[in-house]
């Protein structure tokens, strides 16, 4: 689909985090510095780096998990902290759903399938009486593969298979026709060769018009499901734009070390950064200044630590925060 319809608008993010002040001399990590991006109706944004670098605060900023430092995040053009009254609230909640990493962990193994499918259609009046529960149910659990629908909706969690419990758990989010879906590392724990088929549900959830924001520190399976890509390295957004471009011409540094691990997805990230300097990935405070990669960075400049690079167009829809494309 076309860039005609942002859902979810992030400006300028920040998010800071108290810590220990005695061991570290500071008072806070910045998790999150001017983070900006848009989330479309029926495209997905792939949000990729190493751990740590600050994709699931993101999501949980939008998801309202989390308060925000700075910056600003805007529903359907309002800003989500506007949404106070507990009607609203539960609105937004249901029309902004989270897909967690771990399949079993997000759903409860005392209850039936049929419970977790239940309680959203109930608590967000799907349904008008419980009668028509198990038609919705079986139907929702046909539409995301999980057949047949009425043995499968009879099963506890620990009976189904880690992709099945995933699919369960996307169930839940057509189960509340939510509006936008924030993906967290859902297919990192799953078999390789059950990945496919989850990511090939949720690319059918994006034809239904649904717009997805999926965190994964899996270039190959970013570049088969989103549309759009952002690269993020302690809490930058380092380089961002349509996928293609990003992953085919990436003109970050950092960008093109993560393209160079992806022949060996066996290895983290950080293992696959030998190209790099070494050294410890640097802890952002709201004191710091600079590139955050300035210190890993082969082609560094003395001014890559006086100042963080403003963002520049280096092609159409494709940015970048970097001094050597000034």
């Amino acid at each position: 689909m076309s860039k005609n319809n942002p859902i979810i608008e992030v400006k300028n993010l920040v998010k800071d985090f108290p810590i220990n002040a005695n061991s570290l001399k500071k008072n806070y990590m910045r998790a999150l510095n001017d983070v900006s991006f848009t989330l479309y109706k029926g495209r997905a944004l792939a949000i990729v780096g190493e751990s740590g670098s600050g994709k699931s605060t993101s999501a949980k900023i939008i998801a309202k998990m989390y308060s925000r430092t700075q910056g600003i995040v805007q529903y359907h053009g309002r800003d989500i902290d506007d949404f106070t009254q507990k009607q609203e609230l539960m609105e937004y909640r249901e029309s902004v759903q989270m897909i967690f990493q771990d399949p079993f962990g997000s759903l409860n193994p005392t209850h039936t399938i049929f419970h977790h499918l239940a309680r959203p259609l109930l608590l967000h009046k799907k349904v008008t009486n419980k009668a028509e529960l198990p038609e919705r149910i079986y139907s929702l659990l046909e539409r995301v593969g999980l057949t047949p629908a009425k043995e499968t909706a009879e099963k506890f969690p620990h009976q189904l298979s880690g992709g099945q419990r995933q699919r369960v758990n996307i169930a839940r989010n057509l189960a509340v026709e939510a509006e936008v879906i924030l993906a967290d590392e859902p297919t990192s724990m799953l078999d390789v060769s059950i990945r496919l088929g989850v990511l090939n549900l949720m690319e059918d959830m994006k034809d239904d018009g649904i717009s997805m924001m999926y965190i994964t520190h899996d270039i190959a399976t970013a570049r088969y499901l989103a549309e759009d890509i952002g690269v993020m390295y302690v809490g930058h957004l380092v380089e961002w734009g349509e996928v293609d471009e990003v992953l085919q011409k990436p003109a970050h540094p950092y960008t093109q070390l993560l393209m160079s691990a992806v022949p060996n997805p066996e290895k983290s990230i950080h293992d696959n950064l030998e190209g790099g300097r070494k050294g410890e990935i640097p802890l952002w405070t709201p004191e710091s200044i600079g590139c955050p990669f300035a210190g890993r960075c082969l082609q560094a400049m003395d001014k890559c630590t006086d100042a963080l690079p403003e963002p520049k167009e280096v092609a159409p829809n494709h940015f970048v925060r970097c001094f050597l494309h000034d």
